[in-house]
């Protein structure tokens, strides 16, 4: 057995970096903030029943708002026990004893010396304003008693990684952490959020209650006197992998369909009275629901009119990096002649491209309804028309 003493407190004397701000005055940058760091202080200050209630708390709300098993940095400083995307109201109707936030804050002022180049108020303000969160695979079977194993995302494409696993004598004995023991045992993972800056579908559906639990009824009205209104939808969507190592945790889908809607162009000047329009959706796929059927019944087309031949459609899995884009075009037809819309879809540099390409009109109408394959994921489409 390994008992963990973490008083180094290595983050507390890095140095910090400077930057030149607008004005040309030097300012210091915020310490940056290691993962294993977090997950050292974690492991080495007194958890007990109370803060992994309060961990499971937020981690069940994140997942139940369609989001992955995750609870924020941000959150827990300023509203433990909240999940991403609770509303003011929850997140204030939740108080504990001795919050996580109050253990932290004081573990690392407890450690800082008067040599150390960072404060602790820097550092915890660091923390709380990063991306870093609690990730908890299997929260929903925890037994209310067993303490976790804490580790971090190594960020290398490994399986395996160095855990902390808390006894209840306090002291903590240093293991080796793969997939199937967060599936038997406790395991917080501290890595980075990915989906938090998005609405979940789970969100979009409690926006627009007409979408229900993936069967709800689509409204839409007509531009065109005694012209039919036909709507493309995706019904449902399903992963058959995981893009990222477990320690990532779910994979964050984004569907984009770009088209010309509603074009009831007659002649070629009238053709600058269109742009092309972009819808784009996020869903969250946990890692145990790789293989599952997930109800959509996403509109991604509102209007598609019998002039519009081709969208563009892209799928990708969040990995982060510079906004970039795809450069693309939509079709529409205008007295039989083709022509073409150019488009650019954006998306980041270091996302996975599940699929891309046009799909035709005909493509809709003759597999509506059919589920296809587009790369490592299951679609269906389905064309509805409103006379």
């Amino acid at each position: 057995m390994k008992k963990i003493v973490f008083a180094a407190m290595t983050f507390l004397a890095a140095l910090g970096c400077e930057r030149v701000d607008h004005s040309g005055d030097f300012a210091p940058e915020p310490p940056a903030v290691a993962l294993e760091d977090v997950a050292l202080i974690l492991s080495d200050i007194p958890i007990g029943t109370s803060q992994m209630k309060e961990v499971h708390d937020a981690v069940s709300s994140s997942s139940g708002n369609g989001y992955d098993d995750e609870y924020m940095m941000r959150d827990l400083f300023s509203s433990p026990g909240t999940g991403v995307g609770d509303d003011a109201t929850k997140a204030e109707a939740r108080e504990y004893e001795r919050p996580l936030k109050d253990m932290i804050s004081e573990y690392v002022r407890s450690r800082t010396t008067k040599a150390s180049d960072v404060s602790p108020e820097d550092f915890l303000s660091a923390l709380e304003s990063s991306d870093i969160q609690i990730y908890w695979p299997g929260w929903d079977k925890w037994d209310g008693e067993t303490l976790p194993v804490v580790t971090f995302d190594p960020a290398d494409g490994s399986s395996r990684n160095t855990g902390y696993r808390m006894l209840p004598d306090g002291s903590v004995d240093e293991i080796v952490v793969d997939e199937n023991m967060a599936a038997e045992t406790p395991v917080w993972v501290v890595n980075r959020n990915d989906d938090s800056a998005y609405t979940s579908l789970e969100m979009l559906r409690r926006q627009d209650p007409s979408w229900g639990e993936g069967s709800g009824s689509i409204v839409i009205g007509r531009t065109k006197a005694n012209a039919p209104c036909r709507t493309l939808l995706l019904k449902d969507f399903k992963a058959n992998r995981n893009y990222d190592t477990w320690f990532a945790g779910a994979s964050e889908f984004f569907v984009k369909c770009a088209a010309v809607e509603d074009f009831f162009a007659t002649t070629e000047a009238e053709l600058k009275l269109y742009s092309p329009a972009i819808t784009d959706f996020m869903i969250v796929v946990k890692r145990s629901e790789v293989g599952q059927v997930k109800p959509f019944n996403a509109v991604l087309v509102s209007q598609w009119s019998e002039q519009l031949g081709t969208c563009a459609f892209m799928i990708t899995e969040d990995d982060g990096g510079t906004i970039t884009s795809w450069k693309c075009s939509a079709e529409v037809k205008i007295k039989s002649k083709s022509y073409g819309f150019d488009i650019s879809i954006p998306f980041n540099s270091r996302d996975d491209i599940v699929w891309r390409g046009q799909l035709s009109a005909k493509y809709f109408e003759k597999n509506s309804s059919r589920t296809g394959h587009f790369g490592d994921v299951e679609l269906t489409f389905e064309i509805e028309e409103y006379q």
